[in-house]
């Protein structure tokens, strides 16, 4: 089976959030053997650089620095890490616009910023943003999250998203050595369990021919809670699922299954696009 990425993106802004998108993203890139990039995006305001030069220059210089920090974490694991700093008004596009120009097929990035109500609630709002509009997948990873190495945890439904999940869980899997639990979940007294348990079947076969060691069932209860526990109680350190969903004015929105997994989950969460 093929390798599961082809070169990705790390994307922060060097604070104590971002410690372990670093860590994952350089582990990834040692362990896969890839090209690692990364990005350090600013919120550029022409108007207010125009009259105070001097906090800009300050702020290049400390993007500076810990883009060489970087650098030279990425260099004690082997790796010639690109990084580059990006000027814009909102910072989730010169993400999204360097995940395009250097073709990454993996964003990886923190999972949130400061705290508060709603941050302790949901991903932050640049990340949700990054995610629902990324070309290519995007790996959320909490600040204390390691590279995985006990197991993963597919969530599918069946849908396109899910067939595509399944191709990179096992994929990852069987690169990493890994225990594959695949889960579907229906709501209690759902008719459609049947459904259900077809797709569960149909993953588990697509990954145990591709020589991996997987299990699955099908669960009830309501989707984030269920994949959740279902993660937990296989010891596994990985989650991975599908993006879906187009609103009425076509602006492609993260699924709120796959935003409250992202949000509540101890380690990396793999936000698959199809």
């Amino acid at each position: 089976m093929a390798d599961p990425f082809r070169n990705a993106l790390l994307a922060t802004q060097g604070t104590e959030f971002d410690a372990g998108a670093e860590r994952v993203a350089i582990d990834l890139a040692a362990k896969c053997g890839i090209p690692l990039f990364a990005v350090m995006p600013l919120v550029s305001n022409p108007e207010y650089e125009s009259i105070a030069p001097l906090r800009e220059d300050a702020a290049d210089a400390e993007a500076a620095a810990k883009l060489d920090a970087l650098r030279d974490a990425a260099r004690a694991r082997g790796l010639d890490l690109t990084a580059t700093v990006r000027r814009g008004e909102e910072p989730y596009r010169e993400i999204i616009d360097e995940a395009r120009e250097r073709n990454a097929d993996l964003i990886v990035l923190r999972r949130r910023g400061k705290r508060g109500f709603l941050a302790n609630l949901l991903i932050g709002e640049m990340v949700h943003t990054v995610t629902s509009h990324a070309p290519c997948h995007v790996l959320i990873v909490p600040r204390a999250a390691n590279l995985w190495s006990r197991g993963i945890a597919l969530a599918t439904d069946g849908s396109r998203h899910s067939l595509r999940a399944t191709e990179l869980a096992a994929s990852i899997a069987s690169r990493c050595g890994l225990p594959l639990t695949v889960v579907s979940v229906v709501a209690e007294n759902d008719p459609h369990g049947g459904i259900a348990q077809a797709s569960v079947d149909l993953a588990l076969a697509a990954a145990r021919a591709a020589g991996v060691d997987a299990r699955g069932h099908v669960a009830s209860g309501r989707p984030h809670d269920a994949i959740l526990r279902a993660a937990e109680e296989a010891g596994a350190d990985l989650i991975v699922l599908g993006r879906r969903g187009l609103n009425a004015v076509k602006r492609v929105l993260l699924g709120s299954t796959s935003e409250r997994v992202a949000s509540h989950a101890n380690g990396p969460v793999l936000i698959v696009h199809a």
